[in-house]
Formats: structure tokens, sequence, C-alpha cells
């Protein structure tokens, strides 16, 4: 239920309207004490004049301290706790909270105000949490090809290597300088299209033969593993989007389907189209997406395999999401742990102009 924005002021007209009603009746028994000094005229002349003197302190002092009470409960303390909780939160500390000061039925701007630093307070405490991560995991995924590079280099100085071994070991240092590349340019992909630094080009273009030739650049590693590709598609479906950038998204779903469909197993690449939209199904016969990864698999850096044992750097999938974002298309997941998956990619068949 969302909060009834209220803008009324913390110090009302019925206050001031309660000064007015008190000064004047202050005033009117000053008038009281004035008649009653004037009918005893043998008072001694210093009463007759301390008397309203000190009537007047009286009262002076009482709507001082009432004003003073008044200030600093209905705002100074507010904006004494507001400052505390942002220096705190300047110092990094996200775990501030300040409780309203009225119910939520009563709620005034003050109160309002609150519950937005709150909020922010929380998104800053995402914020830093996301980075906190994000740093980790680069570390980790760095570390990882490097420790590799390494150790093989190592071994490569060690005498007496057959000619066998020094190209395993050569091999190996390869394919970790590619991984550490591959990580670096995904880093750098998405930091662009999250910061706005890749402007899409919308133009016209063959989505079946992109797929095509997406496809084709797996041939070597299907026919290695023995994995039985299926394609269907129309002969021709013309698309209005960024081709390189999509090129990002069929390159990704189709390399991770090869790498989790086992030896033997099918991958799928099947194209639909009507009015509305051009539909991409990807799927495969792997080991399938739990649940819980399914909540997580389009993070930054999130990997199902914890163990970080299979190749990758869990930037794919967020790239693809990002990506269709940009083109205003959507995907869909269909998977199950033991049964494959299936990626839906749905691109919206009508014109979608530049910069909306």
């Amino acid at each position: 239920m969302s909060v009834k924005r209220r803008t009324e002021s913390r110090f009302p007209a019925s206050l001031f309207a309660l000064y007015l009603v008190t000064l004047l009746l202050m005033s009117g028994i000053h008038m009281g004490l004035v008649t009653l000094i004037n009918e005893n005229q043998q008072w001694p002349t210093v009463i007759q004049v301390l008397i309203p003197v000190v009537y007047w302190c009286l009262v002076a002092g009482a709507l001082t301290m009432f004003t003073r009470r008044k200030i600093i409960k209905t705002y100074d303390q507010p904006m004494k706790a507001l400052a505390r909780a942002a220096d705190r939160v300047a110092q990094g500390d996200f775990s501030v909270y300040i409780p309203p000061i009225h119910t939520t039925n009563r709620h005034d701007y003050l109160d309002l105000m609150f519950l937005d630093f709150n909020k922010m307070v929380a998104e800053l405490g995402s914020l830093e949490t996301m980075r906190t991560d994000f740093v980790a995991n680069v570390s980790h995924e760095i570390k990882t090809p490097l420790a590799g590079i390494q150790n093989y280099a190592q071994l490569l100085r060690r005498p007496g290597l057959t000619k066998e071994e020094q190209e395993a070991y050569i091999s190996a240092i390869l394919s970790s300088t590619r991984r550490l590349s591959a990580l670096v340019t995904n880093i750098l992909k998405l930091n662009k299209l999250e910061s706005q630094q890749i402007v899409p080009r919308y133009e016209p273009y063959d989505l079946c033969r992109q797929l095509s030739e997406c496809a084709m650049r797996f041939e070597s590693i299907w026919e290695e593993k023995g994995i039985e590709f299926d394609a269907d598609m129309e002969d021709r479906a013309t698309i209005y989007g960024d081709e390189s950038l999509m090129e990002l998204v069929w390159n990704n779903l189709l390399s991770n389907a090869f790498k989790f469909t086992q030896p033997g197993g099918t991958v799928t690449l099947k194209q639909t189209s009507d009015e509305a939209a051009v539909t991409v199904f990807v799927s495969d016969t792997g080991c399938g997406i739990s649940q819980e990864t399914q909540k997580h698999m389009f993070d930054k850096f999130y990997q199902g395999d914890t163990s970080h044992a299979t190749e990758g750097n869990g930037l794919g999938l967020a790239l693809v999401l990002r990506v269709l974002q940009l083109m205003n298309a959507t995907i869909q997941v269909d998977s199950a742990e033991g049964r494959g998956t299936t990626f839906t990619v749905e691109i919206p068949a009508h014109r979608k102009s530049e910069g909306t």
C-alpha cells in the first residue's frame, strides 16, 4: 500500500492561534492587574511598577520556554537524528535506520523524509554489497587464469620435458590467456552498456542469416562432443536492431547450450515469427538449471557452479540481458535439473526508433 504524501507544516496555524489567544488572555490579566493597582494607591510606587514587570517576565519566560521546547521536539531533535544518521552513512555504515515520528496514517513531510532516507540507505547498502561482491568475483576470476599461467610457465622450466608435455603446457597457458582476455573484454562491454557509452545502431538486417553464421562457429564443438545440432528457421526474418550487439546474445546462448550439453546430447535452434514478434528458441538437453540459480542467473558474475570448475566468468547472461533490454526485447528461461534448458528470446517485429 502506497503512503499518502502529506505536506502539512510541523508548525500549523493552530499553534499560532494558540499563541494569539494566550497573549490576548495575558493582556487581559495585565489590564486586571493595572486596575487593581490603581484601586490601591496606598501601595508603594516600587511595588506598583514591579508587579507588571514581574508578570510580563513570567509570561515572556513561559512562552519562550514553551516555544523552545516545541522547536526542539518538533524540528531540532529530528534534524539532529537525521544529521547523525547521515554522518554514519558517510562513514560507511549502511545499517542506519531512522524510525518515523508518527504512525502511518499521520505521516507528515519529516516522516516521509525519514522514509526516503531509509530507502536511500538501503539502496546504498545494496550497491555496496554488489560492489564488494563484484570486486571479490573479479579478483577471483582474474586470479584463477593468472595462477594457471604461472603454474604452467614454471612447469615449462623443468628440464627434460618431452615435446608432448611442452605442447600440453603451452596449450594450457594459451587457454588461460584466452579466458583472461574474454573476462576483460566482457567486463569492458558490460561497463559500456550499463554506462550507455555504447549507443545502439538500429538497422534492418536478416536475423536468420545471423543465427546461421553464429551457429556454424560452434560446428567443431558439436562434432568433437558428438552433439546433435538441429536448426529450424525461416528463409528470412528481418528485424530492426544493432547487429553487432545481437551477435553477443546468440553467441552466449549457443555457447552455454553446447558447454552444458553432455556428449551425445542435442542442441536445438529454432526461429519463428508473426506480425507482433520474431521469436528465437535455444534449447539443450544438458544438466538443467535449478530454481535457485534461475533467480540469479542474469546477475553479474553469478555462476550456478560455485566451484568455478566450468569454464566461464558469469558475465555472459548479464550481457545478454542488457543487450536485449536495449533492443526492447525479452528473454525467458524454462529449465529444470536433469531435463535441459530452453531460452526464449522475443524481439518486437515493429521498428524501434533510435533513442527510444
